[in-house]
């Protein structure tokens, strides 16, 4: 730095006030400011993307898999093979959103001319998949759509995860590791992939075709036929035997299917006596019988609840059945929900938000004086959960348990605490339960 002088160099920070005045005084009076920084988190994390489908294509006799481009000027954002993108739909009237996984790999939305994505639906039964099976019939080439993505923590981790992954996959559970595989071809995900598939019979399989493409030495997909006695290849369930026989010595499990499937798959690791930090699952839907969930009192007749769901100013009374998904009677009432679940270990958000709502509901109704209480058991949300068993489960058999004298549902940010929502809201009487997202 050069030394002029000091009464030069003391006055020199005056000739930098006048010099900064006049350039405001001859700066534009339109607001032109752009935070930069801000621009880059919208990009790489909007809240929607606009979307449209570019290519329908059957990779089953039951499952299709549709192809959807960014647009309206919106950008894909980068995602990590194993997430899920979750999809706004108009249903017949009925506003809801559905998660599915990507079955595409990251590197294909980001290189090309055409950079996309693609999800792979099954279509289901008559009675169940309502969405899937709206998707599977009426989604075609040139459907517009909003989607939000990416989501999930099921991906591949090397600071967690160890290089030889055996993936367990049932029915469109499939899809993430199909995107797994097509990254490690890629050669942009470092990792061992070798996928076991159970399926009841060869026409059950999805993307078998797209699999048997794949040419890299790090990726071995193996089909598991439960059905077929005639079938050539590995027969019967993913069993123990099974699971050992394709393991390496050090090796993470990835888990991801329905859910029946996952309760049998965890019984059989739990034999082999793999450690918790090993195991990595995602499961599909809530349970098709809650009163076959684990916990669940023999005893509890299933009841229809009257249920109260406060947006705001607006407050709504809405009939829902113990047996269905919370989401279902919502979105039968016309109330549009976010089924985009947070993914967390098995269990854990119905054991927190349990203790969560026992704390503050204990302490609200000490405060009143009150000791009556109801009982109510009813699946938290249809669409993607990563919690075993998937639904709440409320009730005071004994004081370990949270009771409810009144049942209300409130719509509130996501990271706010089911306490903090009950404090905000404290002068509402009977604000008794909390529903973060539409879960």
């Amino acid at each position: 730095m050069k030394v002029k002088g000091f009464l030069k160099d003391v006055t020199g920070a005056s000739r930098v006030t006048n010099a900064r005045r006049k350039l405001i005084e001859s700066g534009s009076p339109e607001n032109n400011y752009r935070d930069h920084i801000r621009d880059v988190a919208d990009e790489l994390h909007p809240k929607a993307t606009r979307i449209v489908v570019t290519k329908v294509e059957d990779v089953s006799p039951t499952a299709r898999r549709f192809t959807f481009e960014a647009t309206d000027g919106d950008k894909l954002p980068p995602f990590q093979a194993g997430q899920y993108a979750s999809l706004d739909l108009d249903i017949n009237g009925t506003l809801t959103t559905r998660p599915y996984s990507i079955s595409s790999a990251p590197f294909e939305a980001r290189t090309g001319e055409h950079p996309f994505f693609q999800l792979t639906i099954r279509n289901g039964r008559p009675e169940t998949g309502f969405a899937a099976n709206w998707l599977y019939a009426n989604l075609k080439e040139g459907n517009r759509l909003t989607a939000h993505l990416p989501f999930g923590e099921f991906h591949f981790e090397p600071l967690r995860d160890s290089k030889h992954v055996v993936a367990l996959a049932g029915g469109s559970g499939i899809t993430p590791f199909y995107a797994m595989a097509k990254e490690i071809e890629h050669g942009t995900l470092d990792m061992d992939l070798t996928i076991l598939y159970g399926s009841v019979s060869t026409k059950d399989i999805i993307l078998e075709q797209q699999l048997k493409a794949i040419q890299c030495d790090r990726v071995k997909s193996v089909n598991v036929i439960s059905g077929d006695e005639e079938y050539d290849g590995e027969k019967g369930f993913l069993s123990r035997d099974l699971i050992k026989k394709y393991s390496a010595e050090d090796t993470t499990y990835f888990v991801c299917g329905p859910l029946p499937m996952y309760h049998f798959v965890k019984g059989e690791l739990e034999a082999l006596n793999v450690p918790a930090r090993r195991i990595r699952m995602e499961v599909f839907g809530a349970p098709r019988d809650v009163t076959a969930a684990e916990g669940y009192p023999k005893d509890f007749e299933p009841k229809k609840f009257k249920l109260t769901v406060l947006r705001g100013i607006q407050e709504d009374v809405i009939e829902a059945d113990s047996r269905e998904p919370l989401t279902v009677a919502l979105e039968r009432a016309g109330i549009k929900t976010t089924a985009a679940a947070v993914p967390v270990p098995a269990g854990t958000a119905v054991r927190s938000l349990s203790a969560e709502m026992y704390s503050f509901r204990k302490k609200a109704m000490a405060a009143a004086g009150q000791t009556s209480s109801s009982v109510m058991y009813m699946p938290a949300a249809h669409g993607r959960s990563a919690t075993a068993p998937s639904g709440f489960r409320f009730s005071e058999p004994s004081s370990a348990e949270p009771s409810f004298v009144r049942f209300r549902i409130f719509f509130c940010p996501a990271p706010e605490s089911a306490l903090e929502s009950y404090l905000r809201y404290k002068k509402r009487r009977g604000c008794h339960v909390l529903c973060a997202g539409g879960s």
